[in-house]
């Protein structure tokens, strides 16, 4: 079996099909490169008939699952003769550098995304992060919420179950727990709401 990779750069110049994991994609273009040195592909999705710039997608070449060649490359000369600057699409010098820093930036927003989700813990309580995240740097400790490195919310989240990291810090603490009244207040309206509407739902479809 021909490795990934190996097919990859041999297809370089062709229209290609590829489907990716986790999440179950399916992209279809010209493959621009296959670049052994950052672990990418890049596709252009433009029409080939466009004169103006293509329109690029980057992806990991550990999550394609399976690729196939919809058209070969078209080649006027022999393969003997054929350069780089004869590429098509032409092929220039990647900026590597710029291609890392795009996956980086890209796996830094999965990963802050990930550390934004509480682990095991209530609709609430990722509700009331949320609202928290809003204003203020906001992270998970366990499942205790920490807000602006200076007070602790610890479960089940009430005004009472708020404490200073530092001990006198009054101001952050009265910050943090009219802030988190207001939010539990939200959420108690917004609860409530939804009782009443399924009440008169229930009780629409008895009648």
């Amino acid at each position: 079996m021909v490795p990934l990779e190996a097919a990859l750069s041999g297809a370089i110049g062709s229209r290609v099909r590829i489907s990716t994991n986790p999440a179950s994609s399916t992209i279809e273009g010209t493959l621009f490169t296959a670049c052994p040195i950052t672990n990418l592909v890049a596709i252009n999705t433009a029409d080939g008939k466009q004169t103006q710039a293509g329109d690029y997608h980057l992806i990991p070449i550990s999550r394609i699952q399976s690729f196939q060649i919809v058209s070969l490359a078209p080649s006027s000369q022999t393969a003997e003769s054929t350069t780089f600057t004869d590429a098509v699409p032409p092929l220039h010098a990647l900026d590597t550098r710029a291609l890392k820093n795009r996956e980086a930036n890209a796996v830094a927003k999965i990963q802050e995304g990930e550390a934004r989700r509480g682990k095991g813990v209530t609709r609430e309580a990722q509700d009331l992060f949320d609202a928290f995240s809003r204003t203020m740097p906001t992270r998970w400790d366990g499942a205790s919420i920490i807000v602006a490195d200076a007070v602790v919310i610890a479960p089940p989240y009430r005004v009472d179950d708020c404490r200073p990291l530092v001990a006198g810090d009054t101001a952050a603490l009265a910050r943090v727990r009219k802030v988190l009244e207001m939010e539990r207040k939200k959420i108690e309206l917004r609860n409530a709401s939804a009782t009443i509407g399924s009440s008169n739902a229930f009780a629409r479809s008895g009648g």
